[in-house]
Order: structure tokens, then C-alpha cells, then sequence
């Protein structure tokens, strides 16, 4: 071993002493006193070793690494191409916006057209649609699957519809076989927003496949709450080779050229092609198919994410046990309504849903205010209702975006619906207690 080689080790070695002495998880939870979060990052030393080590070769943009995680993402979810990015909400915007691309024909995206969701969401499964002068279209949820009904996506559909874009909610799937089978009836896309399901699994065509690889196009997130983390990150996966290249293309800069960076000359016709109106020969590296963003990750991002990989599956497996453990433990408990999984699913659950019901004695924020006295966070359904934020102040309705009927179930999510954790860092105490005050608060 020579002195650099010998150099990096001791460097790694000391890494992970320092992961067992500053950031090894302590066992200790006292009741009420313990703040239990809704989530956190779940790691260990592999993480920082990686990240110490993709740091020493100083590839500050995306780069082997980067390429490494998108092959074994991809094998991981049963589909062909991966591309990551810097965050769950840029991928959102490039599975949309690779819709946008000219070359798709008579089935492009173009302003005006209109897109199929939900209001009760994040922000950021809908935001790109709005941005490029598309038309969301919100339907109603329901509960408590909290996911769209599906019975009526018929009086949503008309000429201008080309698209449905969605969330699964929290990791429990909407109702994949009838709105792929309404897709593929009127020609639609289908963008799934997987950033809460990694790992979900769904019964289609003869066979479990995971979230996100039976629409067009899926999404994943990986903020630290969510089921991997590389601090921000996030990718966009698809089983259509057309697609695949026209979210790169959008995710860097727009550009013709498909070259990793460092690369060049990958196709073989640099310096020998006519491009639009440029001259021929014009330099393929420079050559923009369409106007696009910057939204690579870096190689530092993506080396936590490979360690992270290597967990998923004990990841996953934790975040369903924790989900059943919450459930057996609140059945019976009155006054709320508790999830039901989507059939023929096996939900990578992201958060345990609670609905106060109508008839209970107390509201939602009762409940969670005096959860969080007991130090126990609770987090609403996101936006709750999005067509009731600031943000919509300035679309008009029926121009802007289209609502079909009166969101009667998304506005009953908004006023009465929370979720708490079941995240991997979560300990049988911890979930047991959590239980135990929400059963007693309801039974007072």
C-alpha cells in the first residue's frame, strides 16, 4: 500500500470512530420528556465513510459516484433509467417538463393543457404544472386511503386533458390499475410522485412491482425524513428510453448532448452534424434541444446515497413494522379514523394517518396540541387543500385551474387529519408510548 492509499484509510478508519462518538444513537427515551420526531435520518458510519471518501477525490459536480447510484436505483426498482437530481421537487418539475418536449408530437405537453390531481399534496407535485402554464385539475380524495377518487376521473376528462400527475400519499398508493387503465384509454401520461413510497409495492399485471415504475415516469425524494437521505437529492425514473433523455437534457441546461461530465465526444458526431439554424459542424456540447434548468446533484450527495441503498430493504421492512405496531395499538380507539392501506398494495408507509371523526368531542388541534405537550410531533397532510392557499390568490378558477365537484373529503383532510412518524430511528418504547397517549386522550 502506498503512502497515499495508506493516508485514506487511516482517514476512513478515524471516520468511523468519530461516527461511534459523536453520532452512534443513544437507547435512552424517557416518556414525555424525549421529543420523538416525525422522522430523522437513519444512518450510520457507511454514510460518513462514503461521504469522507468521494470528498478526498474532490469531484465536486455529479460524477462516478452519481453514476453509480442511478445503475443501482434503477436495478433496485425493476426499471431501466434513473436520473438524480438535487431534489424530490426538481424531479417533479423534470418529469413534467420532459413531457413539454417538442419532439413528443401530438402527444406534448403545451400551455393550456390540462393535468389531472389532487389539492390535499405538497405543493410541488402541482407547482410545475402551474409554472409552465398547464391546467391542474383537482379532483376529490378519499378517506382513508387519502388518495384520489378514482370514480371521478370520467367528469375530470375532457379535450384538453393530457396527463394525470399524482402522489401516493404518505407511501399508501392511489389506485394504480384503474388510473393506468384510464391513461392508456384516452392516451393520457401518468407521472407518479413517489417521494413518499419508496419501496411500495403494487399488484399489476400478474406481479408485485414497486411505485413509480408503472406510470410513464416516477419520482423520489431524498430529504432526510424521507425513506433514503442524501441531505437534498431526489431522481426521476422511467422504463421509456424517449423520456429518459429528455429529463437529462431538461436537468442539464437543456442540452443536446448526452456526455457525463469530463466526457467528450461520446456520440461519434461532435463536429459533423446540422442543428437547427447553427452551422454545420456546430460543437455538440453546445447545442440546446430545449430551454432547460441546472438540477444535478453532486458526487458527495450521491455517495451517501449508495450507503443508504444498501439499507432500503431493512429500511422499508422497519417502516411497515412500525406502521402495524401503531395500528394493532390504536384499533378501537374512539373518535379517529385510522388508515386502511389501498388493496392489492404493500404500502412502504412514509407517516401513520389519523382523521379526528365528525362526531368526536374534540378537533384536531386538540389532539395534536396535546401530543405535542407529551413532545410527540404531528405533521398536517401537507397543504391540506391547496386551491385555499395565498399562493392561489392570483389564479382564477376555471382559468387558471379546474375543480370537479366540491373537494368535500380534501377539506375534511385539511380541518381534521394529521399523521405522526414511523420512521427506522423509531423504537418499540417510543411508537408503544405514542399509542398509549393517543388512546387516552380519546377515551377521556
Amino acid at each position: 500500500m502506498n503512502r497515499k492509499e495508506e493516508l485514506r484509510q487511516q482517514i476512513l478508519e478515524l471516520t468511523r470512530q468519530y461516527y461511534k462518538e459523536v453520532h452512534e444513537p443513544q437507547a435512552d427515551f424517557i416518556p414525555g420528556q424525549t421529543r420523538i420526531n416525525y422522522g430523522g435520518r437513519f444512518f450510520d458510519a457507511d454514510e460518513m465513510v462514503n461521504l469522507v471518501d468521494a470528498s478526498l477525490d474532490f469531484w465536486l459536480t455529479a460524477g462516478p459516484w452519481a453514476h453509480r447510484f442511478e445503475t443501482r436505483l434503477a436495478a433496485w426498482l425493476g426499471t431501466k433509467h434513473c436520473s438524480l437530481v438535487n431534489s424530490g421537487s426538481s424531479a417533479n418539475l423534470l418529469a413534467f417538463y420532459a413531457l413539454t418536449a417538442q419532439e413528443l408530437g401530438e402527444r406534448q405537453l403545451q400551455r393550456g393543457d390540462e393535468v389531472i390531481t389532487v389539492a390535499a399534496g405538497f405543493p410541488t407535485t402541482v407547482a410545475p404544472i402551474m409554472q409552465y402554464g398547464a391546467v391542474p385539475v383537482f379532483v376529490d380524495m378519499t378517506i382513508p386511503a387519502y388518495n384520489i377518487d378514482a370514480s371521478q376521473l370520467e367528469n375530470a376528462l375532457s379535450a384538453k386533458t393530457k396527463a394525470v400527475m399524482l402522489a401516493h400519499s404518505l407511501g399508501n398508493p392511489f389506485d394504480l390499475q384503474t388510473i393506468r387503465d384510464f391513461c392508456r384509454q384516452h392516451s393520457l401520461w401518468l407521472i407518479e410522485d413517489n417521494c413518499d413510497a419508496l419501496g411500495t409495492e403494487y399488484f399489476i399485471d400478474g406481479e408485485w412491482r414497486k411505485t413509480g415504475t408503472i406510470g410513464d415516469l416516477g419520482t423520489s425524494s431524498f430529504y432526510p425524513p424521507h425513506h433514503m437521505t442524501m441531505g437534498e437529492g431526489g431522481a426521476v425514473y422511467t422504463n421509456n428510453a424517449e423520456l429518459h433523455k429528455y429529463v437529462n437534457s431538461f436537468r442539464d441546461w437543456g442540452r443536446e448532448c448526452w456526455c457525463m461530465g469530463g466526457v467528450d465526444n461520446t456520440c461519434g458526431y461532435r463536429f459533423n452534424k446540422q442543428f437547427g439554424q447553427l452551422p454545420l459542424g456546430y460543437d455538440h456540447k453546445y447545442v440546446y434541444s430545449h430551454l432547460g434548468f441546472n438540477l444535478k446533484a453532486t458526487d458527495l450527495q450521491a455517495a451517501i446515497g449508495c450507503a443508504q441503498l444498501e439499507k432500503l430493504d431493512t429500511i422499508v421492512e422497519r417502516r411497515r413494522q412500525n406502521f402495524q405496531l401503531l395500528l394493532d395499538s390504536l384499533k378501537g380507539t374512539p373518535g379517529i379514523i385510522l388508515p386502511v392501506p389501498q388493496p392489492n398494495s404493500r404500502p412502504s408507509w412514509f407517516g401513520f394517518l389519523i382523521t379526528v371523526a365528525d362526531d368526536a368531542p374534540f378537533s384536531r388541534n386538540d389532539l395534536t396540541r396535546h401530543l405535542e405537550e407529551h413532545k410527540i410531533q404531528t405533521r398536517n397532510l401537507f397543504a391540506g387543500n391547496l386551491t385555499k392557499h395565498p399562493a392561489f390568490c392570483q389564479y382564477q378558477p376555471g382559468r387558471d385551474y379546474r375543480v370537479v365537484g366540491q373537494l368535500n373529503e380534501t377539506d375534511r383532510i385539511m380541518n381534521q387529519t394529521f399523521w405522526i412518524g414511523v420512521y427506522p430511528g423509531m423504537t418499540q418504547p417510543k411508537l408503544e408510548y405514542m399509542a398509549q397517549v393517543i388512546r387516552d386522550f380519546c377515551s377521556r
